[in-house]
């Protein structure tokens, strides 16, 4: 590759801070059972602590510490009703990236199942 198109392409690259943002948002969702919680959330649109503890075999108290770790990445949010407290996922844009990345984990495996008939035994 040229100087000219090596030096166009780090001029179009993101700011290292933004790009440290990034990798920050996919060490949060680097983690199963926040994936879980999300899915959950995306699934029910909102719920509380005891319905995401009860569906995922978990105390409340491990529930809220993975909810804080996603409200602080602000992947969800929180309605207060009275005593309870109600999650669900901030915006559109955290479902449209799960829905993506489910979409590959399922192609990828669509894929290797695909081959792996076509291997000897």
């Amino acid at each position: 590759m040229s100087y000219e198109h090596l030096d166009a392409l780090r001029r179009s690259m993101p700011q290292t801070a933004l790009l440290y943002d990034l990798s920050d948002f996919f060490k949060v969702m680097g983690d199963g059972t926040r994936i879980q919680l999300l899915w959950a959330l995306e699934e029910c649109d909102e719920l509380c602590v005891g319905d995401l503890a009860a569906l995922l075999n978990m105390t409340p108290s491990a529930v809220s510490h993975q909810l804080r770790a996603l409200r602080t990445a602000k992947l969800i949010r929180c309605r207060k009703d009275g005593k309870n407290v109600f999650y669900s996922l901030d915006d559109a844009h955290v479902k449209d990236i799960l829905t993506k990345a489910l979409e590959h984990i399922r192609e990828r495996e669509h894929h290797h199942a695909a081959h792996s008939h076509h291997e000897p035994h």
